[in-house]
Formats: structure tokens, sequence, C-alpha cells
């Protein structure tokens, strides 16, 4: 079924998300208290919620997006380019604004989401962020009631799974073993938050996470067996 897939149909994603303030003494007691119950079980060696803060934008309820990175195939006879684009700034505009996209040109049902865990993190997050927002969700983040077959996501590393539930490979391992370059980047996941509320450089994430949408492609290609993207076939684009 993989290799069947039209290429044009999928929407590969990656978002980057921070604590939703940059320090745990700005959030209203009830809410440093709720964030002590739902951290209790995580916190080790006796860190504190404070502490611990720094890790609050793994959760929808006490986090934020700050950028969602997207990419398509474009395809024109044997030639086929990857456009990439990215929605960053206020998270309310930005998910209103990945919405009309999704509405525009990823609404029907033959269209697919695809991310690198996304199952687990990105487009529940996304789902949640919208939902506290007051957005409604598009077709293809709104699950209630649609049987698993109805669900159109694709993920990465669902995929390389086959069936293991028990298996977490990173994408950065992923593309390793597969053969594929990994990118420059000069951060990581863990710096996110710093580069944000210290640095103030959201386009040095945006640069992170765009990469990540394009090595997430080149794993897809790789599951299908097919050629990798060249450095010429990638247009990354203005919204």
């Amino acid at each position: 079924m993989l290799y069947k897939m039209n290429l044009e149909y999928i929407l590969f994603l990656d978002i980057e998300t921070v604590p939703q303030y940059e320090d745990f003494r700005l959030i209203d007691a009830e809410t440093q208290e709720l964030w002590a119950q739902k951290t209790d079980y995580h916190r080790k060696d006796g860190a504190t919620p404070e502490a611990y803060y720094d890790r609050a934008g793994i959760w929808a309820e006490f986090g934020k997006i700050v950028c969602i990175s997207v990419g398509y195939f474009k395809l024109e006879g044997e030639t086929k380019s990857f456009r990439v684009t990215t929605f960053k700034g206020d998270e309310p505009q930005l998910l209103e604004d990945f919405k009309t996209l999704l509405e525009n040109h990823f609404g029907l049902a033959k269209h697919m989401l695809c991310a690198h865990n996304g199952k687990e993190f990105d487009f529940p997050y996304i789902a949640r962020r919208m939902i506290i927002h007051g957005i409604t969700l598009p077709y293809h983040l709104d699950l209630f009631g649609k049987k698993p077959w109805e669900v159109n996501h694709l993920d990465t590393m669902d995929l390389w799974k086959f069936g293991d539930y028990k298996n977490y490979t990173s994408l950065k391992l992923l593309a390793k073993v597969l053969g594929i370059a990994s990118p420059k980047e000069d951060i990581d996941g863990s710096m996110v938050r710093d580069v944000y509320y210290k640095d103030k450089d959201v386009d040095r994430i945006v640069r992170y996470c765009e990469l990540d949408v394009i090595t997430t492609a080149q794993v897809f290609l790789r599951l299908r067996n097919e050629p990798l993207l060249n450095e010429a076939e990638i247009k990354r684009i203005e919204h």
C-alpha cells in the first residue's frame, strides 16, 4: 500500500513547542499545583515542579506551538520537487493559517498527514491547542467518531515499528541507519526553549523544524525504496 500512495496527497509536517511561560513563577498558583500533579510521576531525584518546568513544552496543556513547518511534493512527469514552508508567530494565528492550508489544499479524504512520531505528539498536540484557542478542528484533525481506517495519519516512526509497539526510534537514528545524510543542525530539541525565550531567535527554530520535515520526507521515500531528494529538488517558499 505504501508504494501505491500518491506523494502529492501527503502533507509532511513537524512542530516545535515551548513552555507557555518563560518562568514557572509567572504561572498562577492553581496551574502551578496542576503542573506539580501532572509531573509527579515523571520527576525523579527529588526534582521540584519549578525545576522541571523547562520540559513543559511537551504537554499541550502547559506548552504552546511556536512554529509548524510543512512540506509537500510536486510531480511533473518524471521530475519531482519538495516545497517547504513554515507558519510561525502568535500561536492562534499560526494555527488558523495552518488550518487554512489544510482546508484549501489538503482537506479531502484522499489527503494524508505525515510526521515522525506524529500520532503520539504532533497531531494530538495541534488538535489540543486548536481546541484550547476555540478553533474548530479541520477534517484531518477531527477524529471524533472516525473508525481507525478513516484516520489518514501516517507516522514514519510507526511505519518503522512493523507492529513492534515497544520500539522508539528517533528521526535522527532512523535517518542514519537508512543512509540519509544528517542535516547540519545547530540546535536540537532540548535547546528550543532557550533559543525562543533567551535568544528570541524564532528563525533559528524554523530552520531546525524545516530540516526535520525534509528528513521525514526522505525517510518516507526510503521506506518506499525510492531515490532521495537532492538539494536542487528542495524549494523553500514563503506562505
